[in-house]
């Protein structure tokens, strides 16, 4: 770990970028201390890291030697921006209420020597030093810092191994997971990503030793991002191609697809009767396709696409009684209440198998689907996220976009894309509408309940609560695949324990 880097900057331009580049790693909780003699650039970098946060036009930062304390409270991350110069006593500074705001905020402090004592163990002290534009900036890094430090040094590597040490970095928007991502600002204009995926296991062992992602056969590195996009543009399917990649490191630079994301272009209203069809049409052409179960990462490394077995449909449904049922009842699900879930469960199961099974990407939603409008046919539909690929029904994607879960898909254009799935199928003399909807609903009720599980545990255990607002559209799915018969002895589950799920999901 990095606990002491120092950082030349040879003009103003340097010190923001600088400043930039930390942006991306600031959480509500972290302290900031910038020390430095009058004009060292204190305020310059302070500037430089408030603007990085701000989600729309850019922001007018005042400074706050008068003000004292100025807060930020809409940006990506909250933050406030203190200047002790005027202060002469410690009961002064404790007035503020530094310590409070830092409970929900990020915090800079210019002058922190005049700070009452340590406010957060997530510090980093920055000191600037210099005359004119060219300053040296040291950072010494606390708590989380130095492994902050080192990832970044790490990616900054990467990049110049990759002909794009000059990029600047934005954020781009995350999802529930550990990975990260940015989009680079380049010379010549391209804006490719970096993926930023550790090798790294969900949580503690869970059950036979396993953590819950190797039972969920969630991936834990980057070698299945490379496998699987590789694969599925060897098939010309438009997902991201892979531009550069530190597979020990777990860093990866992949194509840029655009921002036409079906789950914004639905929250702003657009019509999307045509991309929602031309998606259905690349799962039916996924449906007749032999799909491997063992893909190369490398000449050397192998990636297995795992089968979507028996455990893990039953630990993933076993987050309703694990997460959800504390989060409703504040108790934990007594112990023959849930044997009876999973005894109802293992007998549903048999109805999502297949002789053939086909890749299935499990997170085929509106955040993951991208619509590129410049090619053609179905490679019209980008598809990202695919690293938890599986080999299951293909009834799963079909029912994640048209059950979607964080945005609302109109009822009518839902079932024109089902039957449009189903009208393009029906040329197969093997295939059974009726068996495939029938492991629609049941698939949709795995998913919906595996999904309010996973919102309650984001919120409890991770302290992310957006996902809570989700949860009324998820039971409404729930209710939804509860209504197709061979799912009546869930139903009857549902209605007598946990009837929340059935009625908003809280």
């Amino acid at each position: 770990m990095i606990e002491t880097l120092t950082v030349h900057c040879a003009s103003a331009e340097d010190t923001e970028k600088l400043a930039q580049r930390l942006s991306l790693w600031v959480r509500p909780g972290d302290l900031i201390t910038l020390s430095g003699d009058l004009g060292s650039g204190k305020s310059t970098f302070a500037r430089a890291l408030i603007r990085a946060l701000s989600i729309g036009p850019l922001l007018d930062v005042p400074s706050p030697t008068f003000t004292l304390v100025q807060s930020y409270d809409d940006l990506r991350i909250p933050i406030f921006h203190a200047d002790l110069y005027r202060l002469t006593a410690q009961e002064d500074v404790a007035e503020l209420g530094l310590g409070e705001l830092l409970e929900h905020h990020a915090g800079l402090v210019e002058w922190p020597e005049k700070l009452p004592g340590a406010l957060a163990s997530n510090l980093l002290e920055i000191t600037l030093e210099g005359s004119g534009e060219t300053r040296e900036i040291t950072l010494q890094a606390h708590g989380r810092w130095p492994q902050v430090l080192q990832r970044d040094q790490l990616i900054t590597t990467f990049l110049t191994e990759a002909e794009h040490a000059a990029a600047t970095r934005h954020f781009l928007e995350g999802d529930a997971s550990s990975r990260r991502y940015e989009w680079l600002e380049t010379s010549n204009g391209s804006k490719p990503i970096l993926m930023d995926m550790p090798y790294r296991p969900d949580g503690p062992p869970v059950r036979h030793g396993k953590p819950y992602s190797a039972i969920a056969h969630l991936a834990e590195g980057l070698p299945a991002v490379v496998a699987i996009n590789t694969h599925l543009v060897s098939l010309h399917y438009s997902a991201p191609k892979i531009l550069h990649a530190d597979i020990e490191n777990g860093l990866a630079l992949i194509e840029n697809l655009g921002d036409h994301v079906f789950g914004k272009m639905l929250l702003a209203g657009a019509d999307m009767a045509g991309p929602m069809l031309c998606a259905a049409e690349l799962l039916a052409d996924m449906a007749q396709k032999s799909w491997p179960q063992q893909v190369a990462v490398s000449s050397t490394v192998q990636h297995i696409v795992p089968h979507y077995d028996a455990e893990a449909l039953l630990i993933e449904v076993d987050l309703l009684p694990s997460w959800y049922w504390p989060y409703i009842f504040g108790t934990t699900a007594p112990p023959e209440i849930v044997e009876q879930f999973t005894a109802i469960w293992r007998n549903l199961i048999p109805h999502t198998e297949q002789t053939s099974p086909q890749w299935v990407m499990r997170d085929f939603h509106s955040p993951n689907l991208i619509w590129i409008p410049n090619r053609q046919g179905i490679a019209r539909i980008g598809l990202i996220d695919t690293q938890d690929a599986v080999l299951g029904h293909g009834a799963y994607d079909l029912m994640s976009m048209t059950q979607d879960a964080r945005v609302d898909i109109p009822d009518a254009l839902a079932q024109n894309v089902i039957g449009h799935y189903l009208d393009l199928r029906r040329t197969d003399a093997r295939f059974s509408a009726e068996q495939f909807m029938t492991a629609y609903a049941v698939l949709g009720a795995q998913r919906a309940t595996k999904i309010l599980g996973i919102f309650a545990r984001l919120s409890k255990r991770d302290g992310k609560h957006g996902y809570l607002k989700h949860m009324p559209r998820v039971a409404r799915a729930l209710a939804q695949n509860l209504e197709h018969p061979v799912l009546a002895p869930l139903k009857a589950w549902v209605e007598d324990h946990l009837p929340h799920a059935l009625r908003g999901g809280a």
